[in-house]
């Protein structure tokens, strides 16, 4: 995943959310705070770009005090292909088993994706 701070990417990649809403909504709120001083630390992730399949946004990994407490470790994710959610919830360095977190999305097949990536990973999700 690459992290964005360029403010002209952030701009398109706000520019390009916006076309896409309701659905992209708990993703664009975060890149919007970003893109204006980011003063809650948050980081933007996505898996290429310009052209992405998934966004990803949580708070940076250094303003993490307690890996247990899931409230603060919130991830707000928008895709454009199942298959590269079910990718970074399976196995990568933004999405770690050492710490409980929340999902935040509003897609269809979200919640299905999150239980069999877990289940297949022997996790209990609630």
């Amino acid at each position: 995943m690459q992290t964005l701070r360029c403010p002209a990417q952030l701009q398109l990649l706000e520019e390009t959310l916006r076309k896409s809403l309701p659905t992209t909504l708990p993703v664009l709120g975060t890149v919007m705070t970003v893109a204006r001083g980011n003063p809650a630390s948050h980081e933007v992730l996505v898996d290429s770009w310009p052209h992405f399949s998934i966004v990803l946004t949580r708070l940076r990994p250094e303003e993490h005090r307690d890996p247990r407490d899931y409230y603060t470790n919130q991830l707000a994710v928008f895709y454009r292909d199942q298959g590269a959610l079910q990718a970074l919830l399976g196995g990568t360095e933004a999405v770690t088993q050492e710490r409980a977190f929340q999902i935040l999305g509003m897609q269809d097949g979200l919640d299905k994706a999150v239980q069999e990536v877990a289940s297949a990973r022997g996790l209990k999700v609630e």
